[in-house]
Formats: C-alpha cells, structure tokens, sequence
C-alpha cells in the first residue's frame, strides 16, 4: 500500500529528499505523498526511506491504498521505465 503522512508532520524537510520516486512534496500545510508515484521504496530499498528518517513517525500505511508486493515492484518498473 502507499504510504501517507498525517497531520503530525512538523515539515522538517527531512523526508522528501530521501523519496527515489520523488512522490513526496509539499503542500498546502504539511508534506504529502503521492501514491500514484510511491512504491513503499520497493525495487530501491528494503524499507520505505521517508519512515526511517521521520523524526515524528508520522508517515504511515494509507489503508485506504492496498497494495502487494508485487503490485508495488510493478508500479516502481512502470516509473523506471522497465515495464
């Protein structure tokens, strides 16, 4: 599943940097990420960057945007250009 930030984003700019996907920007308030463009960092890492840099936790599963493994290792050969 993509992943989401909440409303406890504190904006330290740490997170968006570190997306290989460039599916994390800034919006109106706090970051977001967009889920068409996040693979969870699947086929560039073993976990999702954005979570491991947050200071504040606040980058969560969007449970409203299901998706397997497979699903997100075929979204990332899509936006790499290997589909």
């Amino acid at each position: 599943m993509a992943l989401k930030i909440t409303e406890d984003c504190i904006n330290c700019d740490v997170c968006e940097p570190e997306c290989p996907n460039a599916a994390i920007s800034q919006g109106d308030e706090i970051y977001q990420i967009d889920p068409d463009k996040c693979t969870e960092c699947v086929g560039h890492h073993d976990e999702p960057q954005c979570q491991q840099v947050c200071p504040v936790d606040c980058i969560l599963h969007d449970e409203a945007r299901q998706e397997s493994r497979e699903q997100l290792l075929a979204k990332f050969q899509k936006l790499s250009g290997n589909a």
